[in-house]
């Protein structure tokens, strides 16, 4: 494989093409530098989330798809899910009910992150960092919507992901949590300097990322 041309930091889709049944749903090329976050726009079935399923490497095989997804440089198209560096925040949190708040942090740990101390001491920063401080043992579903929201996207951001992919993670919460926790992960992703897409037919969303807006044809771009 070509080695990466680090001159091209940010998440690079070049030509992504998707068709369902012969019917175009994704023509698109885009760019996302370090830190920007750019909203995908488009009502159900105008192709948002199979657009991160394409670049996820998780698309149904009822689609077919083309074109190349670029991360930092690198050519990440034909890479298998776990190879991408690609952090997804859905709908739902997704938090493993049979494990702990640390065991689902844990489950998001780089593998450079080695030594129980160590992972420990990682995780008590995570939760640290999204003021949930001494939650290591608590039951996910003792949690409320916003904690467990906090705890999704700081298992996401402990895999030390070179990109961020949002599914409507905001979408099930109420408008009060939904701010606070917009606000928190945009933060994140700004803080932390990751290319980030967004996907959402919310508009309030969209305004409070504040980046660019792409705007979906439900019958195809």
């Amino acid at each position: 494989m070509p080695e990466a041309d680090t001159s091209k930091a940010g998440l690079q889709l070049e030509e992504i093409n998707i068709k369902l049944a012969g019917h175009a749903l994704i023509d698109l090329s885009l760019s996302v530098s370090p830190g920007e976050i750019v909203t995908i726009m488009g009502p159900s079935g105008s192709g948002k989330s199979s657009l991160l399923a394409y670049l996820c490497g998780f698309l149904a095989p009822d689609f077919r798809a083309g074109g190349r997804i670029l991360l930092n440089g690198k050519d990440i198209t034909s890479l298998p899910p776990e190879q991408r560096h690609l952090g997804i925040l859905f709908q739902d949190p997704l938090l493993f009910p049979h494990l702990s708040v640390a065991g689902n942090l844990a489950f998001g740990l780089s593998a450079d992150c080695k030594g129980r101390q160590k992972r420990a001491q990682t995780i008590a920063g995570a939760l640290a960092d999204i003021n949930m401080d001494g939650f290591e043992a608590r039951d996910p579903a003792t949690l409320s919507g916003g904690q467990k929201a906090r705890v999704a996207l700081a298992r996401v951001l402990l895999s030390e992901p070179k990109a961020l992919l949002l599914d409507e993670p905001f979408s099930k919460l109420d408008a009060d949590l939904r701010a606070q926790i917009r606000s928190h992960v945009f933060g994140r992703a700004r803080q932390k300097g990751l290319p980030t897409l967004l996907v959402t037919h919310d508009e309030m969303d969209a305004e409070a990322a504040g980046g660019r807006i792409i705007r979906l044809d439900p019958c195809g771009l």
